[in-house]
């Protein structure tokens, strides 16, 4: 059974609402913190790593629907286009409005894990110093960075409040108070505080480091180097090459830590003794048996679990997704790879498909008991016959918790791995113009990929891959060196919730997506209508309810 070293408190009341007027109300119920606990940073931390997983399935901090759904990756799934209907508009980029109660519901969500977080740092910067003071102050604001880059990817503009700012002012801040570039710079901000005084290592698992914090500014630099800054567009209007220095010196940092890739793939995947596994950099802990009900489950991504296992099959891999792992006979990717609208086991894929999509006919989760069968499907007519595996875990394993009706598990759950380090270090060097140093990089996750086929035995006759050589298989130069990054981003990170923002980071949602749907039209007959319009749908609406909440002082985002 899997136990965390910080324990996760999943309520905490952080001020004495009734004085005591009765003896029955002066008794100290289970689960409230005193005035003198709630002053202890170690209890204030606790907190603000509970928010972590302070989520629900409409809810989920996965992003499952607006990272994967949204983009060519997945279906929605479920039992047809009315179920979580709002992801089904997100889905087709249509209908889409201001009053979607689960946007409300996500924004809220967010910003009550931000108000731990501020609530940690104003009251930790407040007392005397004492050992460890700052180290605690870098984990608060890395996970308030968290946050508020979750909000910034999905919304593009927010009111940024920080524990400068006083309760009764939050009505004042104006979600454009600050421009694109600088709302970037304040996440830039606290993971930059967090790297200048994180240790390298900590002693408790969970807990983020430097390593971690490194990792997800040069993330953050990533993002803010391309820059979108006229107001009311969401073109990209250039690549900063500042900020893309600033990538390439803080994953020299990750680069140079212990951390490096797992010599399997699947490793990232898998629960028990491979998580926290020397590619995971920063991870959500779960557990059960912990004096819940249910144990602390990852909440996010329950929907995805195909019928034949549980419930309710939503986050269905695409055709797209699929075909998009077929290789040519030199086992580089296809240019022409979408025209398939089955698997096909005469052609060649490569084997991170077997780690990523649950396909009719072969084991699920790698499981010489279950096979996965087309009849797991909720609705193939609508959503196709595949499911996603990399949220999801062997039934036999005592990490998989029947919640009827849903079944949840207690798998980690990434956010940042060496891997995506690696190709955001090989992304930057390409548009610094220096592709050449970019291509060791983006062999070494080939190469991994290569050798990650002990599990896949069933289906290692069907896969081929090669690394790129240049003079060889590809010319590598400027343009095939960004075209091979940007295929092998969507290949290495498939169903990890990125995809929708990576296309919009670069400025090509528009053309990716609607290239999707037509090609998609013959095939799920609810895209008939789909289609992105650029400048509108890389950015979810402001939700309406906030609007109004801040007095119309929020501005809503283009088009909507």
């Amino acid at each position: 059974m899997k136990k965390i070293t910080t324990k996760i408190a999943i309520f905490m009341v952080l001020a004495g609402l009734l004085p005591g007027c009765t003896k029955f109300l002066d008794q100290t119920p289970n689960g409230v913190l005193s005035s003198d606990q709630v002053k202890e940073p170690e209890r204030l931390l606790t907190a603000t790593y509970a928010a972590l997983g302070n989520d629900h399935y409409d809810v989920p901090f996965s992003l499952w629907p607006y990272g994967t759904v949204r983009s060519d990756d997945a279906y929605k799934g479920g039992s047809g286009p009315q179920d979580i209907q709002t992801f089904h508009f997100l889905e087709v980029s249509n209908n889409i409005t201001t009053n979607f109660a689960e946007l409300d519901k996500l924004w809220f969500q967010l910003y009550v894990a931000i108000s731990r977080a501020n609530t940690t740092i104003k009251t930790i910067q407040e007392m005397d110093n004492f050992d460890g003071k700052e180290e605690k102050l870098g984990e608060a604001r890395f996970l308030r960075g968290h946050f508020y880059f979750m909000l910034k990817i999905l919304f593009k503009y927010v009111p940024y409040i920080d524990e400068n700012v006083a309760v009764d002012s939050y009505e004042t801040v104006s979600n454009r108070a600050l421009s694109n570039d600088a709302l970037w710079q304040k996440i830039v901000d606290d993971f930059q505080y967090a790297v200048d005084h994180l240790p390298a290592v900590q002693t408790e698992v969970g807990r983020a480091n430097r390593v971690a914090a490194a990792a997800y500014l040069a993330k953050t630099y990533l993002y803010k180097g391309y820059r979108q800054d006229n107001a009311e567009r969401n073109v990209v209007t250039g690549i900063d090459a500042g900020d893309l220095e600033k990538v390439v010196q803080n994953t020299d940092v990750v680069l140079s830590s212990n951390h490096t890739l797992e010599t399997d793939f699947a490793f990232n995947f898998l629960p028990g003794k491979y998580e926290n596994g020397t590619e995971a950099l920063f991870s959500v802990q779960f557990s059960k048996d912990d004096g819940t009900k249910f144990g602390r489950v990852n909440f996010s991504d329950v929907l995805s679990v195909p019928m034949g296992v549980g419930c309710c099959d939503f986050n269905k891999p695409s055709q797209s997704l699929v075909n998009a792992f077929r290789t040519t006979g030199k086992g580089l990717p296809l240019d022409n790879y979408n025209a398939l609208n089955s698997f096909n086991t005469s052609e060649k894929y490569d084997p991170r498909l077997f780690h990523t999509v649950a396909i009719p006919g072969l084991p699920y989760k790698y499981s010489s008991k279950r096979t996965y069968e087309e009849s797991w499907n909720r609705n193939p007519a609508e959503y196709s016959v595949y499911a996603s595996l990399k949220e999801n875990v062997d039934p036999d394993c005592d990490c998989f918790v029947p919640m009827v009706p849903f079944y949840a598990n207690t798998k980690n759950r990434i956010v940042l791995r060496f891997a995506d380090v690696l190709l955001m270090r090989a992304e930057a060097l390409i548009e610094l113009h220096r592709s050449a140093e970019a291509l060791p990089l983006i062999n070494q996750v080939r190469t991994r990929a290569k050798n990650s086929t002990a599990l896949t035995g069933y289906a290692n006759d069907k896969t081929l891959i090669e690394t790129y050589k240049n003079g060889d298989n590809i010319v590598w130069n400027e343009e095939n060196a960004r075209k091979a990054l940007r295929w092998e981003r969507r290949l290495e990170l498939a169903m990890e919730n990125g995809r929708f923002f990576d296309l919009v980071r670069w400025g090509i949602a528009d053309q990716a997506m609607n290239a999707y749907y037509d090609a998609e039209k013959s095939r799920r007959s609810y895209y008939s209508s789909a289609h992105f319009t650029a400048d509108r749908n890389e950015y979810l609406p402001i939700p309406e309810a906030q609007i109004r909440l801040s007095k119309y002082l929020y501005k809503q985002n283009p088009g909507y």
